[in-house]
C-alpha cells in the first residue's frame, strides 16, 4: 500500500489555508456566501487527519476512507480528495471510491490521474456513458498513445463486453491513424468474443506500423488459440521474412517451435537470435535448455553461463540447470557448488534435495541425511519428497533395511501418501517382505484405482515370485487396460506368459516393450523368451540383445544373471 506521509496531509492543508487566510487553530473560519466552506488547519481538521492516519495504520480501511471522505467534502482540497479515493480503493468500498474522485476531478480539473481515476471508477460502475466524456478528456490532456494501451486493463472487469468493445471503438474513431488505438479495439475484441474483428484491428495497426512487434505477438496469439499451431507459425514465420530484426517475434517463433518438439529448427532461431542481440539472456537461457534436451551439453553450458553473465532475471534457474548439467557428467563436486547456490525462486526446495544427493554421491551419507533433516518444509508434499530422497539415498547405498524403515516413518505421519507406499512396496521386495509389498500396494490401489504402475508392480511380483499367476494375469491385465503402450507394463505381462509357458505371446509383448524401451531388464527377459522358443535364429537374436544391452549397461544385476545362466 502506498501511504502518503502524514506530514504531506499537514502540508497540503496548510497550504490550502495560507493561500486563502490567516487561520488561527480552533478558531472557526467562516465561508463567503459564493465559496465552499473549506475550514483550514483547524484543530478539528488536524484531528481528522491523524484520525484516518492511525485506523488505515492499523488496518481499519473503512473507518480511514470514511474519515478522509468527510474530510474531502469539508475542506475541498484536492490532495485531500485524492487520499480520500485511494482508501476506499484499499477499503474495496467503490461507492465511496466514486464520490471521492468525483470531488478530486472537481477540485482538480487538469489533473490526468483525477480523469483516469474518475473513468476507472465510473467504468466499474457500469455507468459506461458517463465515463465516455472523462476518458475522452483524459486522452486529450496525456499521451494518447501511451493511454490506449491502458484501456484494457479499465476494460477488463466489465461484464458487459460488447459495451465495452462499443465504448473503446468510438474512442478510437478519434484516432485514425494511431496504431496503439487499433491494438485497443483489438484487445477488447477478443474479450468480447469477436475475434475477426480483433485481427482486422491488428492488422490495420501493422499497416499503419509494420514493424510493430507487439500487435504482431497478440496476432500471433490469437491465431494460436483460433486455427492452431500451424497457423501461427506461419504467420511468424512470414512476418519475420519481412521483419527480420523483430527480436521479441523471433523469439516467440522459437519457443512456439519448441513447443511443438521442431527442436532443430527452434534452436537455429534462438542461435540466430543471440547473434542479432548477442544481450538477450533469455534466449541464451532458452538456447541452453534446448540444447540441454538433444544432449549438446557442452552447448547448454555455454548458453547457461552466457544467460548468467547478461543478468538474467532468474538467476536462480539458470544455475539449477547447471547443477543438472553437472549431475548428468558425475561432475558431483561442481554440481553441489550450483545447487547451492540456487537460493529462490521455484526450483529452490529442490535444489535443496539434489544437495543431499550430491553429497551422499561424494560418499557423505550421514551428511546427506542430516542435511534433509534440517530442512524446512512448507506442506505435506515437500514432507514426501524429503523422505523419498532419503530413502534413494539409502537404497543407492544398498542399506534396504534402512530405506524399509525410513519410509515407514514417513507413513506413520502421512498413512495415504501415494508415493511413500509405492516405494516402500518396491524396497520390501528387495528384502524378499512380500506381506509388505502386496499390502502396501493393494492400499495404494484402493487409494488410487486409476494408478497402473501399482497393478503392474503386484502383478509383476506375482508372477516372477510367486505361483498365483492367474492373480498376476488379471492384474497387468488392469494395468494394460490403464495405460495400454506402457513398455514396463508390455514387459511385465511378456514375462508373466513366459511363466504359463506361453513363449510366442511372451515373444510378442516382450518384442514390443523392448522397441519402445531398450531397458536392460526388458533385454533380459525377451532374451530369455527367445531363448526357450529356440526357433530358427531366436538364439542368436537372443546373445545380439544381450551383447548389445551389456555394452551400455554392463553393471546391471538382472541382464547378467541370465547371460550368465544361459550362455555359460
Amino acid at each position: 500500500m502506498n501511504l502518503k506521509p502524514l506530514s504531506a496531509l499537514f502540508l497540503a492543508v496548510s497550504l490550502s489555508a495560507c493561500a486563502q487566510s490567516p487561520v488561527v487553530l480552533d478558531a472557526p473560519v467562516v465561508a463567503s456566501p459564493d465559496e465552499p466552506s473549506n475550514p483550514g488547519l483547524t484543530s478539528q481538521v488536524l484531528y481528522q487527519v491523524l484520525l484516518g492516519e492511525i485506523a488505515s495504520q492499523r488496518g481499519e480501511l473503512r473507518l480511514s476512507a470514511e474519515d478522509y471522505a468527510d474530510l474531502a467534502v469539508r475542506t475541498r482540497n484536492a490532495q485531500i480528495a485524492q487520499r480520500a479515493f485511494e482508501l476506499a480503493q484499499f477499503a474495496r468500498m467503490p461507492g465511496l471510491a466514486l464520490t471521492d474522485a468525483q470531488i478530486w476531478r472537481e477540485l482538480e480539473p487538469g489533473s490526468v490521474k483525477a480523469m483516469q481515476s474518475l473513468a476507472g471508477q465510473l467504468l466499474v460502475s457500469g455507468r459506461l456513458d458517463e465515463a465516455r466524456p472523462h476518458l475522452e478528456a483524459w486522452l486529450k490532456a496525456g499521451r494518447s498513445e501511451e493511454i490506449f494501451p491502458q484501456l484494457h486493463a479499465l476494460f477488463a472487469r466489465l461484464k458487459d463486453k460488447q459495451a465495452a468493445l462499443d465504448l473503446v471503438s468510438a474512442l478510437a474513431a478519434s484516432y485514425p491513424t494511431l496504431p496503439e488505438a487499433r491494438f485497443a479495439i483489438a484487445q477488447v475484441a477478443v474479450q468480447a468474443g469477436q475475434v475477426p474483428r480483433a485481427l482486422a484491428a491488428l492488422d490495420e495497426a501493422l499497416r499503419l506500423r509494420p514493424q510493430w512487434e507487439p500487435a504482431a505477438l497478440l496476432k500471433g496469439q490469437i491465431l494460436l488459440r483460433k486455427d492452431g499451431e500451424a497457423a501461427a507459425e506461419a504467420f511468424l514465420a512470414e512476418y519475420l521474412k519481412a521483419n527480420p530484426g523483430a527480436q521479441e517475434v523471433r523469439l516467440a517463433y522459437a519457443k512456439q517451435l519448441a513447443r511443438t518438439g521442431r527442436m532443430n529448427e527452434s534452436r537455429r532461431e534462438f542461435k540466430r537470435l543471440t547473434q542479432d542481440a548477442p544481450d538477450n539472456a533469455d534466449a541464451h537461457f532458452t538456447l541452453g535448455l534446448i540444447a540441454m534436451q538433444t544432449d549438446d551439453l557442452g552447448s547448454a553450458r555455454a548458453s547457461f553461463i552466457k544467460a548468467l553473465e547478461l543478468g538474467h532475471p532468474d538467476a536462480d534457474s539458470v544455475r539449477y540447470y547447471l547443477g543438472q548439467l553437472e549431475e548428468a557428467e558425475n561432475q558431483f563436486d561442481a554440481a553441489l557448488k550450483w545447487y547451492r547456490q540456487v537460493n529462490e525462486g521455484r526450483h529452490r526446495f529442490d535444489a535443496q534435495l539434489r544437495i543431499a544427493v550430491m553429497l551422499s554421491r561424494l560418499g557423505s551419507v550421514q551428511e546427506a541425511r542430516d542435511w534433509l533433516g534440517g530442512l524446512a518444509v512448507e506442506d505435506d508434499a515437500e514432507r514426501v519428497q524429503v523422505v523419498q530422497v532419503e530413502a534413494l539415498i539409502l537404497r543407492d547405498a544398498k542399506n534396504y533395511a534402512a530405506v524399509l524403515e525410513v519410509l515407514g516413518r514417513g507413513l506413520e505421519k502421512l498413512p495415504d501418501a501415494p508415493e511413500l507406499l509405492y516405494d516402500r512396496a518396491m524396497a520390501a521386495e528387495k528384502l524378499d517382505r512380500l506381506d509388505v509389498l502386496e499390502q502396501d500396494l493393494r492400499r495404494l490401489i484402493k487409494l488410487k484405482p486409476d494408478y497402473a504402475q501399482a497393478y503392474n508392480a503386484l502383478g509383476y511380483t506375482l508372477a516372477d515370485r510367486t505361483a498365483r499367476l492367474p492373480e498376476a494375469m488379471e492384474l497387468l491385465q488392469q494395468a494394460l487396460k490403464l495405460s495400454p503402450e506402457d513398455p514396463f507394463i508390455l514387459d511385465s505381462m511378456g514375462w508373466a506368459l513366459f511363466k504359463l509357458k506361453r513363449i510366442p505371446e511372451a515373444v510378442v509383448h516382450l518384442r514390443r516393450a523392448f522397441e519402445a524401451k531398450p531397458d536392460p531388464e526388458i533385454a533380459a527377459h525377451l532374451g530369455e523368451s527367445l531363448w526357450a522358443r529356440n526357433e530358427m535364429g531366436d538364439r542368436d537374436e537372443a546373445r545380439r540383445i544381450w551383447q548389445g544391452s551389456l555394452k551400455v549397461n554392463p553393471d546391471n544385476e538382472v541382464l547378467r544373471a541370465v547371460v550368465s545362466r544361459l550362455m555359460h
